[in-house]
């Protein structure tokens, strides 16, 4: 079942102790924190890792004008990019020699491939993603609503629990990487 950031927030609040909401708008004093925090922490979350199901590639469009110095040209970064990965070229995921500045690629490449974490839909996340995201927004929601650092410590160790956890359930969803450019493995051969 595909949570809502409502739903996430609620559950995040019951963690808490505190009452669930219906809407961001309702003026309570739960609604009010879960509708401040909720976008940091969340973007927070998932630019934490490289999870495969926020993790997408595209094409930049070249911009008309070029970087001041370093880089031969500027590429624009994605709305929705909320962490660069990679850069490449030809079909390559990877590769390229690049810095971000001002949210832009600079690189000397023509092409950019670019892979990054995005922000997608919460009906997109994994419930293993719901299940790390609602402990971490129970640990942000603690001390505004309860005043109790005791209690945010606690939630705070269960959050990073989860988010162990959640991190090895999307490795696993992935090929593991392969040992490439390793001296001792060449001194062996």
């Amino acid at each position: 079942m595909a949570l809502s950031r409502i739903d996430l927030c609620s559950r995040a609040l019951l963690k808490v102790g505190a009452h669930t909401i219906a809407s961001f708008d309702e003026g309570t004093a739960e609604a009010e924190v879960a509708a401040s925090l909720y976008p940091t922490v969340r973007d927070a979350v998932l630019s934490s890792h490289p999870w495969n199901f926020a993790t997408y590639q595209m094409t930049l469009p070249k911009l008309s004008t070029s970087p001041i110095a370093d880089f031969a040209n500027a590429f624009q970064l994605p709305a929705d990019c909320i962490r660069v990965l990679s850069a490449g070229t030809a079909g390559r995921g990877q590769g390229a020699v690049y810095k971000i500045i001002q949210r832009q690629v600079l690189t000397d490449v023509d092409e950019v491939v670019l892979t990054y974490v995005s922000r997608p839909d919460e009906a997109d996340f994994p419930a293993f993603f719901d299940i790390a995201l609602i402990a971490q927004l129970a640990a942000e929601f603690c001390i505004p609503l309860t005043d109790s650092t005791g209690r945010w410590e606690i939630l705070q160790k269960l959050a990073e629990g989860e988010l162990r956890r959640a991190r090895l359930i999307d490795a696993q969803e992935d090929t593991p990487p392969a040992v490439e450019d390793f001296s001792l493995l060449e001194g062996r051969m």
